[in-house]
This record gives structure tokens, C-alpha cells and sequence, in this order.
């Protein structure tokens, strides 16, 4: 690991400790050369990963495409982009278990509609609203009414 202060090649590990889920593990390290101290991370990282969309295409997994969708719908929501990250990770924590080499678009994004109902409300109906094609205002009331029952 570079030392991101004076770019020095070699650095030690001073703590290791695992995230309260067990999934992330922060590293603390010194650099051997100007004493000084910071932390890195190391997750889990999803390899050949292909998300089949609607249509039929196949495209690779992106984690920026996800942590997108979720800003989109949490816009000016009180929720914070740890818990944005949070989320992500269970999602792809999930996908990981699954074994596929290949996900549905509609997979994960009934996912991130289970993280959104529990998240915010609001939010939820922003995504529901795009992921269930809503055509009329009668579909986003429904909805909403079924938000409001649970």
C-alpha cells in the first residue's frame, strides 16, 4: 500500500478489525517512512458479474449504476450516503449468494425496493413509481395506499 502523504511504497499494519456485518475490514497502517497513519478498507469485490436488462441485453455490473439509483430516489431524504452504502452492500452481499454469473435487472431492482420500503417512504414511491411503470396516478395512489396499510 502507498502511503497517500508521501507516496512512500511501504506501509505496516498497525490494527485490523472487522465491520459489525463482518463484510468490510478497516486497516489501520502506518508508513514506514513519514510516521504517519491512515486507515484503508477491503470488501468484498463482485467479478464477472452481467445484469440481463428487460430487453434482453447483458450488461457488466456496475456498483455506481446501483448507489445511483438509490441518490435518485433518497434525493432531499434524510438519509445519509453511509446508509446509501449500507445498502449496496446487502444488496450485493445477496446477489454474491446467489451463486449466478447472471442477474435480472428486475431482481435487483425488486431488492432495492425491499432497502427503500424499510429506508424512506418517499423514496420508495420515486423508485416504485419508475421500476412498476406507473401509467396513471390512480397506480401511484394504489401504491401508496398499500405503503400506508403496512
Amino acid at each position: 500500500m502507498v502511503c497517500p502523504f508521501c507516496s512512500h511504497p511501504e506501509t505496516k499494519v498497525i490494527d485490523s478489525r472487522e465491520s459489525g456485518d463482518g463484510k468490510v475490514i478497516r486497516r489501520r497502517r502506518e508508513c514506514l517512512k513519514c510516521r504517519k497513519r491512515f486507515s484503508t478498507y477491503e470488501q468484498l469485490e463482485l467479478l464477472n458479474f452481467v445484469v440481463v436488462k428487460k430487453d434482453g441485453r447483458k450488461e457488466d455490473y456496475k456498483r455506481e449504476k446501483l448507489e445511483m439509483g438509490f441518490k435518485k430516489a433518497l434525493e432531499k431524504r434524510p438519509v445519509d450516503d453511509k446508509k446509501i452504502d449500507e445498502m449496496v452492500d446487502e444488496i450485493e452481499y445477496r446477489l454474491h449468494q446467489k451463486g449466478n454469473c447472471e442477474i435480472s435487472s428486475k431482481e435487483i431492482g425488486g431488492l432495492v425496493l425491499e432497502k427503500l420500503k424499510t429506508a424512506d417512504d418517499v423514496a420508495y414511491l420515486r423508485f416504485a413509481s419508475v421500476y412498476k411503470s406507473f401509467g396513471s396516478a390512480e397506480s401511484f395512489k394504489k401504491e401508496a395506499e398499500k405503503l400506508s396499510q403496512n
